[in-house]
């Protein structure tokens, strides 16, 4: 499944709360819509995309400073960029190429559905892991200078 917020229904909750959240983004500060003992799975990751619609904090707006999108278990510290399936990096955060010790649940065709709440998504630079926030933030002071 692609994560894309073109999928979120036009007048729907989350899309209002993603266009407030943008139009209020110097206002506000990033927080994370889910508390960290939820599930990692594709709503949560949509909901972490909506909340930081307009910064730096998706792949799309950071790619040009060098951030790729990555995740981390909080349980490990292990830090490992988003793939594909097949293992090719992918240029968004995708469950499918996590670590099985990571994975909760699959479907019946293989594909993750669900990992560990320990995991949070964030951007891998220069061998450094950045939460959303972080990415944001550093992209911004980058961008002032």
């Amino acid at each position: 499944m692609s994560l894309q917020l073109d999928d979120l229904p036009k007048n729907s909750r989350l899309d209002q709360v993603a266009t407030q959240r943008a139009r209020n983004r110097k206002e506000a500060p990033c927080r994370p819509l889910e508390p960290l003992f939820q599930p990692m799975n594709a709503t949560r990751l949509i909901k972490d995309n909506v909340a930081h619609i307009g910064s730096a904090g998706v792949s799309e707006r950071n790619r040009d400073c060098g951030f790729l999108p990555a995740f981390r278990s909080l349980e490990s510290g292990c830090t490992v960029l988003a793939r594909f399936k097949n293992g090719a990096p992918a240029p968004m955060h995708l469950l499918d190429g996590l670590p099985d010790e990571w994975v909760l649940e699959r479907d019946v065709a293989g594909r993750v559905v669900s990992v560990k709440p320990s995991v949070i998504a964030g951007f891998l630079r220069q061998g450094r892991f950045y939460t959303r926030e972080q990415a944001a933030a550093a992209a911004a002071a980058e961008a002032n200078d």
